[in-house]
Formats: C-alpha cells, sequence, structure tokens
C-alpha cells in the first residue's frame, strides 16, 4: 500500500517510522503517557481534531504544544476568554484607507495546527467559529470563502472540573472532534521522572521537529488507501447504531461518528504497520471516538455511569467479525 502527494510517494514503512519519531519526541515531555500520545497520532493522521480534557496541572497544553512543536509547520495558540469574539479565530475584513478597500487579515486559524486552550471559556457564538473550519477546512467570512492549509488539525482543552465562567460546548461542537483523551495523573515513577528531569529546565523549550508538513500530507495520503473490508464497514456501522439504542442514553452517537471511527481505525492499522482494518483496530479507538459524542441520561448520571464504560459494555457485546480474507 502506497500513497502520493506533493510527489512525495510513501508506504507503510514511512507511516510507522513518521509516527515513532512524534511520540518519541512528545514521550520527552509527556512522561508515561503512551497510549495518550498514540491517539494524538492517530487523530493527526486521520485528518481529524482532537479534544484533550481533564483537570488542571496534567499536562494538556503541553501535549498540544509538543505535538505541534514535532512538526516543523505553521501553529498557532488561541486561549479562549469570554471576551473573545469569532473574529479573533477567523480573521475579519479590515478597511484600507490607501486603497478605500476592505482587505481581509486571516485570523490564527490560518496555521496547519490550532491549539485552542480553554476552548470551554469562549461563548457559544465564538465556539461556533470553529465549526465551518473543523469540518469543511475552510473559512466564510463576509460572503468570500478561504481555503486552510493541509494539514488542518485543532488540538483544544478543556477542564471539566472548574466549570464556573464557562460555557459547555454544545453537542454539535463535540461531535466535530475526532477523538477525546484524558492525560490522567501520572504514576509514582513517572512523576518522579518528570520532578527530575523537568524540575530546572523546561524540555518543551528543548523540543527540535522531526518531521514537516509536507512528510505529514504524504503519510496521510497513505492513510487513506488502508483497505477496510465489508465486514468491519458493517461492524463500525453496528456498534455506532447500538449506542442509539442504549436506555442509559438520552443522544446516540452519530453517522459523523461512524466515518471518524473509519478514519481512526484506519490510521490505527497503519500505525500497526497493516494495509488492512482489523477488528482490533476498531476497538483500540473506539472510546476515545465515541465517548465524548454520548449524552447520559440523567439516571445514568445519578448511577454514576460514565459515557467510557458503556462503550467499553458494547465492545463486550457486540458480536466481532471473524476475518476470512484481508481486511474483511
Amino acid at each position: 500500500m502506497e500513497g502520493r502527494t506533493d510527489g512525495v510517494q510513501v508506504g507503510l514503512t514511512e507511516v510507522t517510522d513518521l509516527a515513532g519519531r512524534i511520540a518519541g519526541n512528545v514521550q520527552r515531555v509527556i512522561v508515561g503517557k503512551p497510549e495518550v500520545v498514540r491517539i494524538a497520532l492517530v487523530t493527526l493522521l486521520a485528518e481529524g481534531h482532537l479534544l484533550v480534557e481533564d483537570v488542571p496541572g496534567v499536562g494538556k497544553t503541553t501535549l498540544a504544544k509538543a505535538l505541534a512543536r514535532s512538526i516543523d509547520c505553521s501553529v498557532s495558540r488561541v486561549q479562549f476568554t469570554p471576551d473573545l469574539l469569532p473574529g479573533d479565530i477567523t480573521g475579519m475584513s479590515v478597511y484600507n484607507r490607501q486603497t478605500s478597500e476592505f482587505e481581509f487579515r486571516p485570523g490564527p486559524v490560518f496555521a496547519n495546527i490550532v491549539i485552542a486552550d480553554e476552548i470551554n471559556r469562549a461563548s457559544p457564538k465564538t465556539q461556533s467559529a470553529l465549526l465551518e473550519c473543523m469540518a469543511e477546512h475552510q473559512v466564510t467570512v463576509d460572503g468570500a470563502t478561504y481555503a486552510l492549509a493541509a494539514p488542518f488539525m485543532v488540538v483544544a482543552t478543556q477542564n471539566p472540573i472548574e466549570m464556573d465562567g464557562t460555557y459547555p460546548l454544545p453537542e454539535a461542537q463535540r461531535d466535530r472532534f475526532t477523538a477525546r483523551v484524558s492525560v490522567g495523573y501520572p504514576d509514582v515513577a513517572a512523576e518522579l521522572a518528570m520532578v527530575d528531569e523537568h524540575a530546572s529546565t523546561d524540555p518543551l523549550e528543548q523540543l527540535r521537529p522531526v518531521t514537516d508538513a509536507r512528510q505529514v500530507r504524504a503519510v496521510i495520503d497513505a492513510v487513506r488507501r488502508v483497505h477496510v473490508g465489508q465486514e468491519v464497514r458493517q461492524y463500525c456501522v453496528e456498534l455506532v447504531g447500538a449506542t442509539r439504542r442504549l436506555p442509559d442514553l438520552r443522544l446516540g452517537a452519530s453517522p459523523r461518528a461512524t466515518l471518524q471511527l473509519v478514519r481512526a481505525s484506519k490510521a490505527q492499522a497503519a500505525l500497526a504497520g497493516r494495509a488492512f482494518v482489523v477488528p482490533d483496530d476498531v476497538q483500540a479507538v473506539a472510546v476515545p471516538v465515541l465517548a465524548h459524542r454520548m449524552l447520559l441520561a440523567p439516571e445514568a448520571v445519578a448511577a454514576r455511569r460514565s459515557a467510557v464504560d458503556l462503550v467499553r459494555g458494547l465492545l463486550g457485546r457486540q458480536a466481532v467479525p471473524v476475518p476470512g480474507r484481508p481486511g474483511a
């Protein structure tokens, strides 16, 4: 399986090599969290967007910055605040006195990787400025449409605990994030290593790019060509459809979730060095891709059930196709 873009041809070896270099670079800063880094890479290669949701101080923004600095491409960071306006993100038309015309001045969204820090601290009006960008990779301002750079990825962070003065992301916004991860607290060994290595210097400042946007585009093109057999596609559709019938949910996963699950599974297969998707790939990405899209019913919230547990339960009950041929 090979892909071609920008005149660069790559195969699965290049995909796994690039992913390994980026993962190694990010793990110099995010210690002891290989699964979190894996999902971040899967999201990048699936041409998706990542929501990092966790308590303060566990490295949400650091993860986003480390991923961005590992790629030699354009990066912008937006600190979301209550007074932030949509034009502060997308850009706006400004009157030029010399030409007597309005000129469009691009906003920070015109970058390969956009870090949206504490996204739930901005108003829904401002949050919605990212909807078109994330879904269509373009911006429309004053009737004119501007294409965004490729690759394009939004890495957003939010704190689910301190909710004072925040605006919860609406479902339409959450549904545009391919995956959600929680960094979590490090174990004792990892935290001790962090203290030893990070106390005197900031390793983030020492990170250097290990690839560039051109190579990432080539690898993404190769991931697109990963084969998904009919039985695996059916498995994805049935798994997502099962979320809509769960009595513990007010809202199950959308058809967009099915598409994102297939794309993430293809990226997971490529990271494993395979040119075809197997059910294990789907199961490896199902929780981060599906859980954040599901709305719990009040009874489930009262019983302290979680969307993550519900997805894991579905994975245990859903019939898994038995491969009869590569990709089946």
